[in-house]
């Protein structure tokens, strides 16, 4: 490996308190560049040019990488080279002129109004369906990643003011209101629920939502939980975290949440990843045009 990548590692790391998953892509896309680069008989990251990187990602197309796929790894090389002239080791950038490919928009699957009222009453009132009741409110209040959702703890709610605290992708912090049936639903959760789930584990176990072992939940448990509840209600949808992640931006949109309060929201980096919900908008305005308007 380049010393330096393990600069740039080092510097996402400790400065920008980027998350372990995030840090391990950025040094697989740069190793990546790095051995292409090696097999073209360029001495290294820093001797490449504009056309170099240019011909890596027309190759990646060739491989018949998505284009989010090639964004990806095109975004840890810029960020990259960013630092490198930032920190005065390189004076030129060949990801400077780069454009991003565009990506091929697929439908974005979310709920009704209704839909999302029935997952949300559908769990009992045993302790992990209370659990489950204040997962669901909360994903739904706030639009939370489902990472962010299974790493966070006790103490990132604030029910008192009515916020969550989250570290988000990047390191990049951002406070996130709880509406009223959310706070509730995790206040009963915290004061009932969870320690029943506890069972005999110790008390210093951080985790906000806990499995039935008195364990942090995972992504995987998380995945099982939605698609149990999704066939017990009888939702044909594919039932993700990230379906209620959506079903809270279009729902935002459609109730007039301007596009920044919403990229904020999201905790996306970039505009354009939080436009996409605009075509939902968009797309429903025109059917009640159609169906409403005389000469349609």
């Amino acid at each position: 490996m380049e010393s330096e990548i393990l600069l740039f590692v080092d510097y996402i790391k400790t400065k920008k308190k980027m998350a372990a998953n995030s840090v391990t892509a950025y040094m697989r896309d740069l190793n990546e560049f790095s051995v292409f680069l090696a097999e073209k008989n360029v001495a290294g990251l820093k001797e490449a040019t504009e056309a170099d990187l240019a011909a890596y990602l027309l190759g990646l197309k060739r491989e018949d990488k998505t284009g989010a796929t090639v964004n990806r790894k095109l975004s840890a090389i810029r960020a990259f080279y960013k630092y490198m002239n930032t920190g005065g080791y390189m004076q030129t950038n060949p990801a400077a002129e780069i454009k991003s490919p565009k990506i091929a928009r697929k439908d974005i699957e979310f709920l009704t109004l209704e839909e999302i009222d029935q997952l949300i009453t559908k769990p009992d009132q045993s302790p992990k369906g209370v659990r489950d009741t204040a997962i669901l409110e909360a994903l739904y209040a706030t639009g939370l990643r489902v990472s962010e959702l299974v790493e966070m703890n006790v103490e990132d709610i604030n029910l008192r003011m009515g916020f969550v605290s989250c570290s988000g992708e990047h390191g990049k912090a951002r406070i996130i209101p709880l509406g009223r049936p959310a706070r509730a639903a995790l206040e009963t959760y915290i004061y009932e629920g969870r320690s029943k789930l506890l069972r005999d584990k110790s008390d210093h176990e951080k985790a906000l939502f806990l499995n039935y072992y008195g364990e942090r939940l995972t992504r995987q448990a998380l995945w099982k939980i939605l698609k149990g509840y999704a066939e017990a209600i009888g939702i044909e949808k594919k039932l993700t975290p990230q379906t209620i992640r959506n079903t809270f931006a279009v729902h935002m949109l459609q109730n007039g949440a301007d596009l920044k309060s919403l990229q904020e929201l999201l905790g996306h980096e970039d505009l354009a990843a939080t436009q996409i919900y605009l075509t939902v908008s968009k797309n429903k305005i025109k059917d009640v045009y159609d169906k409403t308007h005389p000469r349609a």
